[in-house]
């Protein structure tokens, strides 16, 4: 049985990567190593953006598929979102998501 739905397809988005620590003209004794503070920088800004999307979102996969297109969201991006690497940041992900809909609808 053949749809006259095109199939589609999530948009394809670059991981995050740790910023490069700043180079110094000196270096002191007790100079931390700037490279591994950035490292846990990055690593911790990744953890508290996972984990306050899952906050906002996880509740949501209990409401009903119509309250979830009111606002503008589809069950299976939230889902595929959730399930993104930690690199990758997941709202603008879903963000991306729904702009490909709206411009797949469009046309």
């Amino acid at each position: 049985m053949m749809s006259h739905y095109q199939e589609f397809h999530r948009p394809q988005l670059r991981p995050d990567s740790p910023s490069k620590p700043p180079e110094l003209d000196v270096y002191m004794p007790a100079t931390p190593p700037l490279a591994f503070m950035a490292a846990i920088e990055f690593w911790v800004r990744i953890f508290r953006r996972r984990h306050h999307f899952r906050r906002l979102f996880l509740p949501l996969l209990k409401e009903d598929d119509e309250i979830l297109a009111d606002i503008g969201f589809e069950r299976t991006d939230i889902q595929w979102a959730l399930n993104l690497p930690l690199k990758v940041d997941a709202l603008k992900a879903l963000e991306a998501c729904r702009r490909e809909r709206v411009c797949s609808n469009v046309k």
